[in-house]
């Protein structure tokens, strides 16, 4: 089961976007693809930054969201948050909120990150991740 971080959604939405993200995408089931409400916020705030707002939240819905189970960050990932921030903070390790949010997500439903922000999610005890842009 897959969790996509927003660079990899936002490829999906480009001119062009990669053959081989598309193509394995196309390879797993709906049922194994996710994402997360503050990926998805991140997108929606690219999206508001630009001349193309509609259009590009129009493509952004149709082609991604319609296809990805969005998960919330709720009570049980702000319980996987604290512990995890605390932990890598006690390491010397702080990372991003947001980051930190998405992988608490992801630890809380046992999925893999694909992202191509490796260096975002590395270190972070238990959390699988994959970079499908290489």
């Amino acid at each position: 089961m897959y969790l996509f971080d927003t660079d990899v959604m936002s490829r999906v939405v480009k001119a062009t976007p990669p053959k081989t993200l598309i193509e394995r995408l196309s390879r797993i089931p709906r049922v194994l693809q996710f994402t997360t409400s503050i990926n998805a916020a991140e997108v929606y705030y690219g999206a508001c930054r630009t001349g193309r707002r509609d259009e590009l939240i129009r493509a952004f819905e149709e082609s991604v969201l319609s296809r990805l189970t969005v998960l919330p960050f709720d009570l049980e990932s702000a319980r996987v948050f604290g512990r995890l921030k605390a932990s890598l903070e006690k390491r010397g390790l702080p990372r991003s909120e947001p980051d930190l949010r998405i992988a608490a997500i992801a630890l809380q439903h046992g999925l893999t990150i694909v992202t191509g922000n490796v260096r975002h999610f590395s270190d972070i005890p238990g959390l699988a991740v994959e970079n499908w842009l290489e």
